[in-house]
């Protein structure tokens, strides 16, 4: 891609505040820049929004509820459709600007935008399937009548990971169940969301319905309006430590929430699996989004009769990865988000090493400008180690050998975490044992993606609360309203 082309997606976002349909700068007139990870460049400065920017947004969602509430599903669908198309559409401009500011290389950022447009046609058909019910009272003397109405003003907080597709995730049904919102993205990646923004209010959404708000002072914007009580649901997507914090203060007014957090997530291979398939397996569970996802293999539990040759092969695979810029032809390993990331993997990396690991391929940062880390196989790193524990969100994948299966459950279920896990193994009746054993809320059976829109998306433990996706996904922005009926 040319440094024109690059110049011009992004000169064609807005970089102001979104607010009741307007673009506004913030109140203060700060501002603050965006980076492109592969060269620390600058690629723009864009609105940093102040308290009182964030209680503007929640003004705006709060008046345009009841209008946005008693709008028919279906038109609330077709809008939804029409954004679907246009996210589609505008596919290369939006890759190449994802690209930009979040580092992975162009196929997945095209990967993503169709990803996100994708929750946008699933919630546009459920918009229309908001259900309720009609009972006979068990004395015979009245009825019941169950009705599902939107939770009411939502407040939406997205990773800078997927920049796009976390959105879509939340805005698509908080959009069909008669939601509105205000949208804080992370401020590594506010480019996305801004473009998005642009999208839906040219596909028909009303204004003051979705509102974007941009800073770099999450707590100080957004911890008013939790506290504010007129916003009723919060849907996070982030670190559990940060998920703690927001849940605290979600008590004192009792928020519905809703959060995706962290993960640990342990990839078994059995001696029985197809190796081939396992492999492959496990460059997409490590490897997807620069190993920078909630859902990346981060533990490796491979039984000892194929260890060796897993260990063999995976290395090979690793090794051979072009790393780049992700907009370079070819590169499929891109830089990670920032300067601490890269900081995180190496302390993790080092610290495996020095308690025994070996390091089989990378285990190094590159040469140069850019938040770059090798893609890096360890193996025999113990159970001590700070990345058994600790997400690791880079292209590191460290091996354990284990001999029984009770064995290789007790150490994948041995975290605080419970997002996914993965499973590959040709035995049917082992493959229902360990899956039902996992705590976990999803588990890849012989895949190394679970991600659909279609499906409920989700964990256990301290990896969340809440499903997003799938017939469930639009619950999360609903309430049951039971109405008793005397004959």
């Amino acid at each position: 891609m040319s440094a024109v082309t690059e110049s011009s997606v992004v000169e064609a976002v807005t970089k102001e505040l979104f607010i009741g349909g307007k673009w506004t700068p913030s109140t203060s007139g700060a501002t603050f820049p965006v980076h492109d990870p592969a060269t620390g460049a600058v690629l723009c400065e864009v609105a940093d929004a102040s308290a009182d920017d964030g209680m503007a947004a929640l003004d705006a969602a709060a008046s345009a509820q009841a209008d946005w509430a008693a709008h028919p599903p279906r038109e609330r669908g077709e809008i939804l459709r029409r954004a679907y198309d246009a996210l589609l559409t505008r596919q290369e401009e939006l890759a190449l600007l994802m690209t930009l500011e979040m580092g992975k290389p162009l196929a997945e950022s095209r990967g993503e935008v169709a990803y996100a447009a994708e929750f946008f046609r699933w919630f546009a058909e459920e918009a229309v399937r908001i259900d309720g019910g009609y009972a006979v009272a068990p004395n015979g003397t009245g009825r019941f009548l169950v009705t599902k109405q939107p939770v009411g003003p939502s407040l939406l907080i997205t990773p800078w990971n997927f920049p796009m597709a976390m959105g879509t995730r939340k805005i698509g049904p908080a959009v069909a169940a008669g939601c509105t919102m205000v949208v804080k993205p992370a401020e590594q990646t506010p480019l996305s969301m801004l473009a998005l923004a642009q999208v839906l209010a040219e596909a028909g959404l009303p204004d003051g319905v979705l509102n974007v708000v941009t800073t770099t002072d999450p707590g100080g914007v957004m911890e008013p309006l939790i506290r504010d009580g007129r916003a009723r649901k919060l849907s996070f997507t982030g670190s559990t430590a940060v998920g703690r914090v927001l849940l605290r203060q979600c008590a004192d007014k009792v928020l519905r929430t809703s959060m995706e957090l962290g993960g640990n997530a342990p990839f078994l291979v059995f001696d029985d699996a197809d190796l081939d398939a396992a492999v492959d397996g496990a460059m997409q569970a490590k490897m997807r989004n620069i190993g920078e996802a909630c859902t990346a293999a981060n533990r490796f539990y491979v039984q000892r009769g194929v260890a060796d040759e897993f260990a063999r092969r995976l290395t090979e695979r690793m090794s051979a990865l072009p790393i780049g810029r992700g907009t370079e032809e070819g590169v499929v390993v891109g830089p990670l988000i920032d300067s601490d990331a890269v900081a995180k993997v190496g302390e993790l990396v080092e610290d495996a090493a020095r308690r025994g690991a070996q390091v089989l391929t990378g285990g190094a940062t590159l040469d140069g400008p850019g938040n770059f880390y090798q893609p890096t196989v360890l193996t025999n790193v113990p159970s001590g180690a700070r990345m058994s524990a600790e997400e690791i969100f880079g292209p590191v994948a460290p091996i354990s050998v284990f001999d029984t299966e009770d064995e290789a459950l007790a150490a994948a279920n041995d975290t605080e975490y419970g997002l996914v896990g993965y499973v590959y193994t040709n035995d049917v009746k082992r493959a229902l044992r360990v899956s039902e054993r996992l705590e976990t809320g999803m588990v890849g059976l012989n895949q190394g993606i679970v991600s659909n829109p279609a499906a409920p998306f989700g964990g256990v433990k301290q990896s969340g609360l809440g499903r997003e996706g799938g017939t469930v996904g639009i619950d999360e922005f609903l309430e049951t309203k039971y109405i008793a009926v005397s004959l």
